[in-house]
């Protein structure tokens, strides 16, 4: 059975010391934090509660209680969670979306789709530096 490559990613993935990738945390949480932030300002605001309940997670850290997509959960290792909506705040994904009787104000996806290349070309510069290093 074809896995489309996903355990030869894996292996490569293990080869990579631990090293190289505590390197690339930093650029993984800023790229996290300026998409937050360009969310932040896409947000619908009313009261604010919703802007305040965008987070950025870390790596091995727990996302807020009924945080969107998904709720609570512990963030792999090498990655970076955004999530909107808190024990407080429980309609983002209504504001996004929309529903019969309010239309969408997305405001999620746009930023992300914004930030999103950025992000890509710091973490990719950030790791080949890494393994750059690391080699020396």
């Amino acid at each position: 059975m074809d896995d489309g490559g996903l355990q030869r990613f894996k292996n490569r993935m293990r080869a990579i010391p631990k090293e190289v990738r505590k390197t690339v945390t930093p650029a993984l949480l800023k790229s996290a934090e300026e998409i937050a932030d360009t969310m932040r300002k896409l947000a619908p605001e009313d009261e604010g509660d919703l802007k305040d309940s965008i987070a950025v997670t870390g790596p091995l850290q727990t996302t807020p209680p009924y945080s969107q997509p998904g709720g609570s959960m512990t963030v792999p290792e090498n990655q970076a969670v955004i999530t909107v909506g808190n024990s407080e705040v429980r309609y983002p994904h209504l504001q996004e979306y929309g529903t019969s009787a309010h239309p969408a104000q997305p405001f999620f996806w746009p930023a992300f789709r914004i930030s999103k290349k950025r992000a890509q070309n710091r973490i990719k510069r950030a790791i080949s530096k890494a393994v750059k290093d690391t080699a020396k």
